[in-house]
C-alpha cells in the first residue's frame, strides 16, 4: 500500500464523515440561529430555550436522515473492504 493509497482512503473517509454529519450539524446550526434571533428580539435569555429545541430538531433530523446515513456508511465500508485485496497486492 503506497502513500497515495493511504491519502486517497483518508480523503474518502473525511468526505463521507462530512456528508454524514452535515444534516445534523446544519439542523443544529439553523435552529440555534433562529432561537438566538428570537432571544435577541425578545431579550429572553433562558438557556433551556436554546437547548431543548436543538435537541428535538437534531433528533428529528436523525430520524429523517438515519436511513441515508446508514446506507452511506455501509456503502463506504463495503467499498473499502472490496478494495483491500487490490491495495495489499501492490506491496
Amino acid at each position: 500500500m503506497s502513500d497515495a493509497d493511504v491519502t486517497e482512503i483518508a480523503v474518502q473517509t473525511m468526505l463521507v464523515a462530512a456528508k454524514v454529519a452535515a444534516p445534523v450539524l446544519l439542523t443544529a446550526l439553523l435552529v440555534g440561529f433562529l432561537i438566538s434571533l428570537f432571544q435577541a428580539a425578545t431579550q429572553i435569555q433562558e438557556p433551556t430555550l436554546s437547548f431543548v429545541p436543538k435537541v428535538i430538531a437534531v433528533a428529528i433530523a436523525l430520524l429523517v436522515t438515519g436511513n441515508w446515513v446508514l446506507s452511506e456508511l455501509v456503502t463506504f465500508t463495503q467499498n473499502l473492504f472490496d478494495s483491500l485485496p487490490r491495495l495489499l497486492d501492490r506491496t
